[in-house]
């Protein structure tokens, strides 16, 4: 580490390309922000599921993208790299060779070189070595420095703590001040209520109750979906299905209908405090944002002012039926307000360097 800056290997599943993969935006927002501060960020992704020919930005300027093959030996590799930095970060969901990165990691690790899990995907990965007491990772968890999430709050903290984690910190997702913003409205993404989100497995019953059966009850409203996966799934009439929606497009998409939905998946509603990257996005373009309920909400908006909040799929009808323009208008813009003053990824990073600084000094007075 030279003049308190951090020089920082990350083995994450994508920063170039958000297709069937998403915490691109997570990843780039904390990582230019990281940048911004001082910090040289490595970040090592597979080439697989077809994301390189999906890109939907350029090697960026602050950030180091180094692209593997899809093998162990490429692996290997990569963590000889590795080696050079001040922390290595192994997040989550990285989709290639995950087992053999959760454990070769550690074998960089000195009382020099911080070693930390990032999990994107804190619900999965506790579901994961809950259910299997076999898994590898239940051993390898209390090893690393610390577990950072991008969600969870106090249930995803504990959880890991009870499994040994040495020490769990949430680092929310945030907007991405220098990506997403209010734009011009787009005919394209004209409509009353949007939603954008990939079909997955403990997603798909959640959209069918507060997005398809909503739209089924108010055919006098028109409804958007975006997202892959969803092109043999029954619909009414009144929901146009656009596929995927490239990042270029996610203000307009955003800034342009009445409202846009926001629907977490059954494991993050379950653990709570996990507002999906998309929330954010969304508040950034002063967009009026309708949530189905989890617990934390108002940690981060203010339902009925900055955000409305729906527990049921009659509850976005009702929303739908009461919303006038001018009302969803004044939230968008009391989202957006919030967002810049406290949940920008300048914020976040901050609070991460104040984190890992800690850190480093406590290791080198241990050392000393």
């Amino acid at each position: 580490m030279k003049n308190n800056k951090l020089d920082i290997a990350f083995f994450g599943s994508s920063l170039v390309s958000a297709y069937w993969n998403g915490a691109a935006t997570y990843y780039r927002g904390i990582i230019r922000a990281l940048n911004e501060r001082g910090h040289k960020v490595t970040f090592y992704e597979p080439d697989a599921y077809d994301r390189q020919q999906n890109r939907d930005i350029p090697d960026p300027d602050w950030a180091k993208v180094v692209v593997y093959e899809a093998t162990e030996e490429a692996v290997y590799a990569c963590l000889e790299k590795a080696a050079a930095a001040d922390m290595v970060v192994k997040a989550s969901g990285v989709g290639v060779f995950d087992e053999l990165l959760e454990r070769e990691v550690l074998k960089l690790q000195t009382d020099e070189r911080l070693v930390v899990f990032w999990d994107v995907d804190a619900p999965a990965t506790l579901d994961r070595v809950h259910n299997n007491a076999e898994d590898q990772f239940l051993q390898l968890i209390p090893q690393y420095d610390m577990i950072l999430t991008y969600g969870g709050g106090d249930p995803v903290v504990n959880a890991y703590k009870t499994l040994g984690a040495k020490k769990c910190v949430p680092i929310y997702n945030a907007l991405d001040t220098a990506t997403h913003f209010p734009v011009a409205s787009d005919t394209r993404f004209e409509c009353d209520l949007a939603f954008l989100g990939n079909r997955l497995p403990d997603r798909e019953a959640r959209v069918e109750d507060f997005f398809l059966k909503p739209a089924t009850a108010t055919p006098g409203k028109t409804f958007m979906i975006g997202g892959s996966g969803w092109g043999d799934k029954p619909m009414s009439e009144n929901v146009k299905y656009i596929g995927h929606v490239y990042t270029k497009d996610h203000n307009a998409f955003n800034c342009t209908p009445k409202a846009v939905l926001n629907i977490s998946r059954e494991s993050m509603a379950r653990y709570g405090f996990s507002p999906a990257t998309r929330v954010f996005e969304a508040a950034g373009a002063g967009a009026c944002i309708i949530t189905d309920y989890w617990e934390g909400i108002d940690l981060f908006f203010e339902p009925g002012k900055e955000i409305m909040v729906a527990k049921t799929g009659d509850d976005v009808v009702a929303i739908l039926a009461e919303l006038t323009e001018e009302n969803a208008k004044a939230i968008g813009e009391a989202a957006y307000r919030k967002v810049l003053s406290a949940h920008t990824y300048s914020h976040r990073a901050e609070q991460l360097e104040t984190l890992l600084y800690a850190k480093v000094k406590q290791q080198k007075e241990a050392v000393a």
